[in-house]
């Protein structure tokens, strides 16, 4: 251990002594793979979510809540380190952020040096690159990631039908151990981070889920294709080429786009059934009025949008906007944020609502503020940064525009009008008309911290 880390840690055990375990607000921290906002609080009315409806209920839903790197690795590496992925290095799904900063104070460790019990089941930090240090329960050794078997495409469009309500499944047994844990540590004071890897791909789900659904009543997406298409007027770095997870190297029929679409939901419908477990479980045990529960999905996903399925290498709106829900106890229920929140805002607001002190170095800002009053005045935009293949991206979103800049405009631009253009149909980024917002936009993504290679 670095010095620098030793008295960093010294500063933080002190400043968590000073309040008692009574006085410590819990956390339940929440984690969805490959979550889309198409939940029945958003206003997807096809879906059926009930659990995650009652957190909205109970708390503020983010609007436009954004991840910052649409793939798993960079986006929760960001999330749990409080860094921009700019920042931290890591833009791929092998990388460990240690490597290059083993100083630094993840969220979940900073809990457990102020006295709490941190608990992680499910995924967390990605998978077989957990930051075991964090856990005072559930760590999980690191794996090389060159040793993990590869993606078969063809097996990549494969729904799987579960026996039961699930009890096979990892996402079944993550919820289980969360209800044992919330018995187990009632009495004390605990940050449990629970993480189910549905939606994530293949589609999995027991049949009676599966027939909630009719495939022949869901809308294919008005920018729909059989392949990843650039559509006119647009960059070439802005679609990929191939698609990843589902489709790959292949065409997608209407019908099979469809049937995909009606298995994430009910997939989707798997993993809320799961959460419905453990929220029953903290009411049951009266810990609903000391616990913060957040909830949000690690980055969006494509299903069929510009032919594209899957999240990476996009900046689109449906691969970077991501639900996000925040349940503080004395805070606002049952209200919408139209502020632009990032989940990089996640490390300081928890930090602000359980009164812990906020290391050095976090880039985000808390979300607390909006949490009581969601109409708040913000003046923070969301930032989220891709590759694809040689091109770099980088992304600002206000409540009404997204910008894009691939190679720093080199590679093209995307000016999107959300008021007027929500599926990102117009690339507006030449026109005259809009000039002043590109040089608003630019000036504003000028401000993200310079790329950093570990």
């Amino acid at each position: 251990m670095t010095t620098c880390r030793f008295l960093g840690i010294l500063a933080l055990l002190f400043a968590g002594s000073m309040a008692s375990a009574a006085d410590k607000l819990n956390v339940l921290l929440v984690a969805f793979d490959d979550l889309r906002p198409e939940l029945g609080c958003y206003g997807n009315k096809l879906v059926d979510t009930p659990s995650i409806d009652s957190l909205a209920a109970a708390g503020v839903r983010f609007e436009r809540a954004y991840c910052q790197f649409p793939l798993c690795n960079p986006s929760r590496t960001s999330l749990l380190t409080g860094r921009h992925p700019n920042t931290t290095g890591v833009f791929d799904n092998t990388l460990y952020f240690r490597t290059a900063h083993p100083d630094w104070v993840t969220l979940p460790k900073l809990f457990q040096l102020n006295g709490y019990v941190t608990a992680r089941m499910g995924k967390i930090f990605h998978g077989g690159i957990d930051d075991m240090d964090s856990w005072t329960i559930g760590g999980e050794m690191r794996v090389d990631p060159a040793t993990r078997p590869r993606q078969n495409p063809a097996n990549s469009d494969r729904i799987v039908v579960l026996e039961g309500d699930g009890e096979s499944h990892g996402d079944y047994k993550s919820a289980k151990r969360a209800v044992e844990l919330l018995e187990e540590l009632k009495d004390k004071p605990f940050f449990l981070a629970l993480g189910f890897t549905k939606p994530h791909s293949p589609p999995t789900a027991p049949q009676k889920l599966f027939d909630l659904y009719d495939s022949e009543k869901i809308a294919l997406p008005p920018d729909f294709a059989a392949r990843p298409t650039v559509p006119p007027g647009f960059p070439a770095a802005s679609v990929p080429p191939k698609s990843s997870d589902l489709f790959i190297g292949r065409d997608a029929s209407e019908k099979e786009a469809r049937e995909v679409i009606e298995a994430y939901y009910a997939s989707l419908t798997f993993a809320d059934r799961q959460l419905g477990r453990v929220l029953q479980k903290l009411d049951q045990l009266k810990l609903r009025d000391k616990t913060v529960v957040v909830m949000f999905g690690d980055h969006g996903y494509h299903l069929g949008e510009k032919g594209k399925w899957s999240k990476h290498n996009s900046l689109f709106e449906v691969a970077a906007r991501v639900p996000l829900i925040v349940c503080l106890p004395g805070g606002a229920a049952g209200k919408s944020s139209p502020r632009t929140a990032q989940l990089l805002d996640i490390y300081p607001t928890l930090c602000e609502a359980c009164g812990l002190p906020m290391p050095a170095g976090l880039e985000g800002h808390s979300l607390l503020p909006l949490a009581r009053d969601p109409q708040a005045a913000w003046g923070h935009p969301a930032y989220t940064v891709a590759k694809n293949g040689p091109a770099f991206g980088q992304s600002v979103r206000t409540e009404r525009w997204r910008y894009s800049e691939w190679n720093g405009g080199q590679a093209g631009a995307v000016l999107f009008d959300h008021d007027n253009d929500p599926h990102e149909m117009k690339n507006v980024a030449d026109d005259p008309e809009h000039a002043a917002t590109v040089k608003e936009m630019k000036s504003l993504l000028s401000k993200l911290p310079a790329k950093k290679v570990p």
